[in-house]
């Protein structure tokens, strides 16, 4: 029996340890309502406005090649009281400019937000500008926000009389709360009867997982999926804290989230994405390209020093080396090969990731490939 006890004990250790390993790894492969949905009617809204920046050292629009600019500088001065119809204007030290921002949800009047501005002319540079108060509206055509400060810009350029540099993109900025709220949006959360969560990546496995987490953690038919992006909810009468408590309990719940089995490509880049439910059947890849390399070397030819006869002649000196691939092997992927093997098996073969395009299109066309190709680019 003595002998017993240390064994018991080594096993009661060895199995603390392995669920003690085994808990983070199960909790990474599953992520919160809140990261998978977004709730519909809490949304940032765009604004868009058209304004100047002066103050510019001689950076802004030529006024020849912007006439909307001068319009717009004797438009301002007018309201100003200052009459310029007529008059010919040389100055270069104004810009115009798109403003544009993003209103937060339920942002408040009086609040501040950060608001970014792009030259719209030919100016070179919104260093050291100033943006003029700018009304910002929304997609309804109705002022929400208007925007003025100084422009902070990344980039610069210096040039000279023979060589310039330019470094980031001087030709945009940004105003650290720079917009000023004037007008919210008028939704209100507290009011909603019936909410619907929207998934990020449509899926009808998730919306269902999703749907029976928040029916089995309230205890009733809360939640339907109506769709694969769609998830209703229907906000129970006598519910702590209305819409705002159940979205904040609901949105804690842990999901294990499907996802198809796609690869997607860029072919501008050869960049390849694979995602781990990607399965071939079985196939035999095999790659090779006969590579032939022309070499030109051509040697001067000189007589021997003081002598009476001969001429400098440029010999021609050619090199071909011709590869035929023969190195490269035939390679043997068995049917519901998982993603690792799969990439294992084509890097056995010393292919780059430009050749592995072509390898998986040409697998899929096979019909080999159990998964969606996308590609991008």
């Amino acid at each position: 029996m003595a002998r017993c006890r240390p064994i018991l004990a080594r096993a009661l250790a060895a199995l603390t340890a392995a669920v003690v390993a085994f808990a983070p790894l199960q909790a990474y492969a599953f992520s919160r309502v809140k990261d998978l949905v977004d709730v519909e009617g809490v949304r940032d809204n765009m604004l868009v406005g058209y304004g100047l920046v002066v103050g510019l050292n001689g950076t802004g629009d030529s006024l020849r090649n912007a006439p909307f600019t001068q319009l717009s500088i004797q438009t301002m001065l007018e309201r100003m009281g200052v009459n310029t119809r007529g008059a010919q204007m040389q100055t270069k030290n104004t810009a115009a400019v798109m403003v544009t921002a993003n209103l937060p949800a339920f942002t408040g009047q009086g609040s501040h937000i950060d608001v970014s501005v792009s030259a719209l002319g030919d100016a070179k540079s919104l260093q050291g500008g100033t943006l003029l108060v700018t009304p910002l509206f929304g997609a309804d055509g109705n002022i929400y926000a208007l925007g003025q400060g100084s422009v902070a810009v990344g980039g610069f350029t210096a040039q000279g009389q023979s060589a310039s540099i330019t470094r980031g993109v001087p030709t945009s900025g940004r105003i650290a709360n720079g917009g000023i709220i004037e007008r919210e949006t008028g939704f209100v959360l507290a009011n909603e009867t019936v909410l619907r969560l929207s998934l990020r990546n449509p899926d009808l496995t998730t919306a269902t997982r999703i749907a029976n987490a928040v029916n089995h953690y309230l205890g009733g038919a809360i939640a339907t999926a109506n769709d694969p992006a769609t998830v209703r909810l229907n906000v129970p009468a006598a519910y702590p804290n209305g819409v705002v408590g159940l979205l904040t309990d609901v949105e804690q719940l842990k999901i294990d989230p499907d996802e198809p089995a796609k690869v997607v490509i860029d072919e501008d880049s050869g960049v390849i994405v694979m995602g781990s439910d990607v399965r071939i059947s079985t196939v035999a890849i095999a790659q090779g390209n006969l590579t032939i390399k022309v070499t030109e070397t051509p040697e001067v030819s000189q007589p021997a020093p003081f002598s009476k006869t001969g001429t400098t002649e440029v010999v021609p000196r050619t090199q071909i080396q011709v590869d035929d691939g023969k190195g490269n092997k035939m390679t043997v992927l068995h049917d519901g090969v998982s993603l690792q093997k799969l990439v294992d098996g084509l890097n056995a073969l010393g292919v780059g990731p430009r050749d592995i395009i072509s390898i998986l299109q040409a697998i899929k066309a096979a019909g080999a490939l159990q998964a969606d190709i996308q590609v991008i680019g």
